[in-house]
């Protein structure tokens, strides 16, 4: 059937959600999710079909209609479901209860007023016997922090307890993955607490020492172990700065990047960038390993190196950095690429100068390789520097303004017939 309209059984499929037989029930739901959407006309038709079997007997019945409400459920439907299947949430069969924390979590998606009244209730899910339901409890629990971080912070606790019975593997080996035990839960519970942590120096304290112990724990040598160490880092830089875990963090960091694999390369880099947007000294020391994977033959790690050193730019390694930077420009093809690497040399060129000549030199390069990317404003910035100098030593001005001048005629002789400077009243160009 695929390419060809089948719109002629999307009736036949809702009827078969009104059977009393189980099989034909389930075809029913599971076809209505294939083809129908949430604002589909046939949508009325289902809702006192879900509604009954919501309060369903049959928890299989229960299943089926709760798929449906997480794939179909619209704005208007909501005030209709909603009751049923908050209700549901202590339902006594632990399936029920995770389909319905799962639909709950859709409800939040499009009308969040209809979870946010119903709080308390969900926050009672964190405590489900069952590791699936709280599992499943921990998405919409997220999105809550998310939106209102304020008035999840006293949940900080649990989550720290919840985290540590994980890292202790106390849960069932069910869920542990490469003997690693529920790393998914393990990485959504980090991310919860980066978000309540934020600016927060009383609530990050409640985490660090389960960080350290998350980030122990999970070096074990297999990659479901390195993103768990990748999530540590992220809710390291997130959370009110600890040096010792900021140290432990770069230390992590410092081996991805060090690493072989590629991918843990990247993360290695995107790692060591937050890192460096909370503390820049940690750059310092890992400045010629990121150096290094301009080399690499991956474009995706190349980029992400180029924003990480722009990342670690100070006045003492502005020239190495702007350096490389070039090079860059002059042999990428890639448009969007060489607008951003232009973009970044300016900025790092206006920032961190060591000296004006330096900066005439820099720009001249980047109007040079990529003159129909740089914004008009930088080139006026630069006539304007020559044309009135610091204004500290008239001496200086005067000299820096020769050198402009000698720079400029000797590129206007250069560029004659090549014609590379853009229209921005650059000297070297003829108009």
């Amino acid at each position: 059937m695929l390419g060809h309209d089948a719109s002629f059984a999307y009736i036949h499929a809702v009827k078969l959600t009104h059977e009393k037989n189980l099989f034909a029930k389930r075809i029913g739901y599971l076809t209505c999710n294939l083809f129908l959407h949430r604002d589909h006309e046939l949508m009325l038709l289902l809702i006192n079909t879900m509604q009954r079997d919501l309060q369903s007997a049959n928890h299989i019945e229960v299943c089926s209609a709760l798929a449906s409400v997480c794939r179909l459920v619209n704005v208007e439907m909501i005030p209709a479901i909603s009751p049923l299947v908050f209700k549901l949430l202590n339902h006594p069969q632990e399936a029920v209860r995770k389909k319905a924390v799962i639909a709950v979590h859709k409800f939040f998606k499009i009308v969040p007023e209809t979870v946010l009244d119903q709080k308390d209730q969900i926050r009672k899910v964190l405590c489900d016997p069952d590791p699936s339901v709280m599992g499943a409890s921990l998405h919409v629990l997220c999105e809550i922090a998310k939106a209102h971080p304020a008035a999840s912070k006293d949940l900080v606790p649990s989550f720290v307890s919840i985290l540590k019975q994980i890292t202790e593997h106390r849960l069932p080996r069910d869920f542990d993955y490469h003997r690693m035990p529920a790393p998914w839960l393990q990485v959504k519970l980090l991310s919860i607490l980066g978000v309540l942590g934020t600016a927060d120096k009383a609530t990050s304290e409640h985490m660090y020492e389960i960080l350290q112990e998350c980030m122990r724990r999970a070096d074990s040598g297999v990659n479901v172990g390195y993103a768990i160490i990748y999530e540590c880092v992220k809710c390291i830089t997130k959370i009110f700065p600890d040096h010792g875990l900021l140290e432990l963090a770069a230390s992590n960091i410092s081996r991805f990047i060090s690493s072989e694999n590629h991918n843990l390369r990247y993360l290695g880099v995107t790692g060591l960038a937050q890192i460096v947007q909370v503390s820049p000294a940690y750059a310092a020391e890992h400045q010629m390993v990121v150096v290094d994977c301009l080399e690499d033959p991956d474009e995706t790690l190349k980029r992400k190196t180029l924003d990480l050193l722009f990342r670690m730019t100070n006045p003492q390694n502005v020239v190495v950095v702007v350096d490389k930077l070039s090079f860059h420009l002059r042999t990428s093809v890639d448009s969007h690429l060489r607008r951003d690497l232009a973009q970044k040399i300016t900025s790092l060129a206006e920032r961190f100068a060591p000296d004006n000549e330096w900066y005439v030199n820099t720009m001249n390069t980047v109007f040079e390789l990529s003159g129909e990317l740089v914004p008009a404003e930088t080139a006026y910035n630069l006539m304007r520097l020559v044309a009135e100098g610091t204004g500290e030593d008239d001496a200086a001005d005067n000299a820096f303004r020769v050198f402009a001048v000698n720079t400029y005629l000797k590129a206007g002789r250069q560029m004659l017939c090549k014609n590379t400077y853009p229209d921005r009243g650059v000297p070297g160009r003829e108009n």
